[in-house]
């Protein structure tokens, strides 16, 4: 799987750690991708407005999963 189907745009993103001595992402940051660049940086849009890039094995981040709704109508009677 390349990257630009491992890391889709709308991909939530959180940040762990960041390789960028002025002016990483501080961890625990919210990002989305925006999209990923044929030398693979992963373009983002993160929640404190930076657009800084991750580089997978060089930036520590983990993907959001979305939740799972629960159909279930709640208790009956």
């Amino acid at each position: 799987m390349n990257l630009k189907e491992k890391y889709p745009k709308g991909t939530k993103i959180k940040c762990i750690s960041m390789d960028d001595p002025y002016h990483p992402v501080p961890a625990g940051t919210i990002g989305i991708v925006d999209y990923v660049d044929d030398a693979g940086t992963i373009h983002m849009q993160w929640e404190n407005g930076s657009s800084l890039g991750l580089i997978e094995g060089q930036d520590q981040f983990e993907v959001i999963k979305p939740k799972i709704k629960n159909k279930s109508k709640g208790m009956e009677r």
